[in-house]
């Protein structure tokens, strides 16, 4: 896991709720998923961990991309645009078929009405459709855009992608993740999870980047972190 450009705060009440979530996801994960499968997931992050992946990614004070994306409804949505405004948290996730990108989401949504009043805006960045995400943007009532990043051509510029190995997709073809279909192209690439504060100019304030798909950043620990800056 990459560090942060915070200290870790102390565990709090609140503090804990999404990894509790995430606790109680994977228990039924435990249940419910073949042990092979778990096996073959494990060992993919596992993999990625051992490469070191996060290590390569943007990192605090770096001069994020510019870029223009469209949002769930198909409007072109422009990070240049957006800062002049206020700071951007971006929120990279996999997908809507992915239960912790989900709980990610939902738990930020729930902090939306603090990050706006921070002096931030809020976006999610995935490589899947626009209408994708304006299935998971309706399904689960988020109330800040979701950008498609088709084929992952944001996320690779902060250094976040990696390709599924073949071993992987046949696990996810069997549990019916199309990815190709989800994404609209063959790559099979994904981007790991992250969470980024950028300031008006651009530079990376805050990050927080983990091969492990089931690690998030608590969404308070994204309030503080705009806080103090």
């Amino acid at each position: 896991m990459k560090g942060r450009s915070l200290e870790e705060p102390p565990p709090s009440q609140d503090a804990c709720t999404l990894r509790e979530q995430f606790a109680e996801r994977k228990a039924l994960i435990a249940k419910y998923v073949p042990p092979e499968s778990q096996a073959i997931h494990a060992e993919v992050v596992a993999d990625l961990k051992q490469k070191r992946l996060a290590d390569g990614t943007l990192g605090v004070a770096a001069k994020a991309p510019i870029f223009e994306l469209k949002d769930h409804d198909g409007k072109p949505v422009s990070s240049a645009e957006l800062l002049k405004k206020s700071r951007l948290v971006i929120c990279f996730f996999r997908g809507r078929w992915c239960p912790f990108c989900v709980g990610q989401l939902e738990a930020m949504n729930l902090i939306l009405a603090q990050i706006e009043p921070a002096g931030a805006t809020l976006v999610a960045i995935s490589p899947q459709t626009v209408k994708q995400s304006y299935f998971m943007h309706h399904q689960h009532k988020l109330r800040f855009p979701l950008l498609s990043d088709a084929g992952n051509q944001v996320a690779r510029e902060f250094g976040l992608v990696y390709r599924v190995p073949e071993y992987q997709q046949a696990v996810y073809q069997r549990t019916f993740v199309n990815l190709p279909f989800v994404n609209g192209d063959e790559s099979w690439e994904l981007p790991i999870p992250a969470t980024y504060i950028l300031d008006r100019d651009g530079t990376v304030l805050y990050v927080s980047v983990n091969e492990d798909y089931s690690e998030r950043a608590e969404p308070t620990e994204i309030l503080r972190a705009l806080e103090s800056q």
